[in-house]
């Protein structure tokens, strides 16, 4: 593991990355096991591998569909919460997952949407502060961990609720600091380093505190601040390698 930890650390992560999804069936064939479950494809490994900037969070990153934590937290709430995976649903997903985008459009309920400004792989290039929809038009929105790169966070806000049906819900998952009750911004910081140093990652131009949830309601979302893995044992957490703490955001119109 010596090596695999170097070349983590010393290869530029969009490289990474890419070569990562590449490499996704040997991992899985060389971490299968019984100690930990990826419940998005169900199988099973000995380990997983690291993953973070900086400083690397530990048995993390699922080899099968590189997916971490949020990613299982949120597949788990929307299969045993919702009926998303069985009822006809009109789907807005925003710089979406690659462990989520092929297997929700195959999902054959529903009519899912992928939209991002940079991603080569969506169906429609668009900015979240002016998305190209008509009003109240998805029964759901995904938008995680893209807010905290949006220095209009109130604007793209807006806008997520805008096209949100009437009692359709959203997730809008973000890094978040629970510790602290108001959220860091300071936009005279622009360089990377600067804001790797301040905000935790290169891109990121906030950490977001409690109050996310506010800003959230501000804009007209009834805001469900779920702990999810409240409803989980302490086994079944570590099994599918969970934050225990995590808060889903869930948002309704």
């Amino acid at each position: 593991m010596g090596l695999f930890k170097t070349i983590l650390n010393t290869v530029p992560r969009p490289i990474l990355i890419k070569l990562s999804y590449l490499a996704r069936p040997f991992l899985a064939f060389w971490f299968r096991g019984k100690a930990y479950t990826d419940p998005i494809d169900g199988h099973n490994y000995r380990r997983f591998l690291p993953y973070g900037y900086g400083q690397q969070r530990p048995n993390v990153l699922a080899p099968g569909t590189l997916s971490l934590e949020r990613h299982r937290l949120l597949w788990l709430y929307l299969q045993n919460e919702t009926s998303f995976f069985t009822a006809p649903l009109k789907v807005l997903h925003l710089a979406p997952e690659q462990c989520f985008l092929k297997r929700f459009k195959a999902l054959k309920n529903l009519d899912y949407t992928t939209a991002d400004l940079y991603a080569p792989h969506v169906d429609i290039k668009a900015d979240i502060c002016n998305l190209p929809f008509a009003d109240a038009v998805f029964d759901v929105v995904f938008c995680n961990h893209v807010l905290e790169h949006i220095t209009d966070d109130t604007k793209a806000m807006q806008e997520l609720y805008r096209v949100l049906k009437p009692r359709g819900f959203g997730i809008f998952q973000i890094p978040q600091d629970l510790s602290k009750e108001k959220t860091y911004e300071d936009f005279s910081i622009t360089s990377p380093a600067e804001r790797t140093k301040h905000f935790g990652q290169y891109d990121h131009v906030r950490i977001y505190g409690r109050d996310y949830f506010n800003r959230l309601r501000a804009v007209g979302f009834k805001v469900q601040e779920l702990n999810y893995c409240q409803n989980l044992s302490a086994k079944t957490i570590e099994q599918y390698r969970l934050v225990s703490d995590e808060i889903l955001p869930v948002c309704f119109k």
